[in-house]
């Protein structure tokens, strides 16, 4: 009986080794991995040719399962397989964004939640272009939990942001929430950003890739990390590698945050990918007062960026008030986050300045004076 087994085996993985080799022909004639005609011919054959003991019904189900188990092996992508795994050979993938080298040095994408209106996005930006950050990011399309929620204003309000992104020189990062509007989205923004309520929105992950610009994937807060690295593979098929990985939390059963930030992701997915990661501690945390602990955690476990909400004012910010930092709380942040971990980007002014606004100048810094 132990010598049938292992025949057996042997035979299956035989099996295994000639489906990869059909694999390799099928992608080279670009032919689809299942055929359930072909399927249904080999069993029915298989069933013609049963002798007994086993019934047909149990041949049937045998060969089922085989089959199965072979369409699986030629879809599957091992790691070192993956367009954005780190064992393919290619070093750290740098994500160039509106003059920034994403993947090179620590840096902070940060803006409020939301754009409410020009004023409030323009006085937040000015600050944090005086504080060095060329990253703002705002939302424009809100997916809430409630249809009562404010969501956002749309087109209108990603004018606005590209608006205040070019007169103070900064990158826009902003969410795009339906495919059908992701080229129009492309054409303002500098970064699409796709929610963790839609990483698992494959249609919306193409989208994205055709158009080329580099997307911000945001990891889904019920996603593990091999399902969060395929949704950037269906980006990165469709011949887009710019890809920034977002750990922004996910769901646990602790509800003294907002989510629960998974820290051991960070240096865990650099493992695997080639991918700038990013860590959103506004999202995973849900408050403010631990914004400055998280924001050292993501940066000393390896974290190439830190994603940080701040309105300037965010006690009449219309969402997410309690997680977003004022202007000067920023400043002590970066201020604190510099003194622990000393690759974390320094604040340009001092904290107790930060509530001064600089005027934007034409060459694209902020003038000496201001930041003085």
């Amino acid at each position: 009986m132990d010598d049938n087994n292992n025949a057996l085996l042997e035979l299956i993985q035989e099996r295994g080794r000639l489906v990869c080799q059909i694999r390799a022909v099928k992608e080279q004639l670009g032919l689809p991995m299942h055929d359930p005609r072909r399927q249904q011919e080999m069993i029915d054959e298989l069933v013609a040719s049963n002798t007994g003991p086993y019934p047909a019904r149990t041949i049937r189900k045998l060969f089922t399962e085989i089959h199965n188990a072979s369409v699986a092996l030629m879809e599957e992508r091992a790691e070192s397989e993956l367009i954005v795994g780190r064992t393919r050979g290619r070093g750290d993938h740098v994500v160039e964004v509106a003059g920034q080298a994403i993947g090179t040095k620590p840096f902070y994408i940060a803006g409020p939640c939301a754009v409410e209106s020009f004023d409030q996005l323009d006085r937040t930006a000015a600050g944090l272009a005086a504080q060095g950050v060329r990253l703002l990011r705002a939302g424009a399309f809100k997916p809430r939990t409630s249809p009562y929620s404010f969501q956002g204003l749309g087109l209108g309000g990603l004018r606005i942001l590209r608006e205040v992104g070019d007169r103070y020189h900064m990158g826009i990062v902003s969410e795009v929430v339906d495919p059908r509007l992701v080229e129009e989205v492309a054409d303002i923004v500098d970064v699409l950003q796709v929610g963790c309520r839609n990483m698992f929105s494959y249609e919306l992950l193409k989208e994205a890739g055709r158009t080329h610009k580099p997307v911000l994937l945001k990891r889904s807060f019920s996603a593990t990390i091999d399902e969060w690295l395929q949704a950037a593979e269906y980006i990165a098929l469709q011949g887009n590698e710019d890809v920034i990985l977002c750990e922004r939390g996910i769901r646990t059963f602790e509800r003294r945050t907002r989510n629960t930030l998974d820290i051991s992701a960070v240096p865990l997915v650099r493992s695997m990918s080639r991918l700038p990661v990013v860590v959103d501690v506004s999202h995973a945390a849900g408050r403010r007062d631990l914004l400055p602990a998280l924001s050292r955690a993501a940066f000393a476990a390896g974290a190439h960026g830190v994603m940080i909400e701040v309105h300037h004012n965010p006690a009449v910010a219309r969402s997410d008030a309690e997680q977003q930092l004022s202007l000067a709380e920023f400043a002590e942040l970066m201020a604190e986050v510099a003194d622990w971990v000393p690759c974390a980007p320094k604040p340009l002014r001092r904290p107790s300045d930060a509530n001064m606004i600089p005027v934007p100048v034409e060459s694209g810094a902020v003038s000496e004076e201001a930041v003085q």
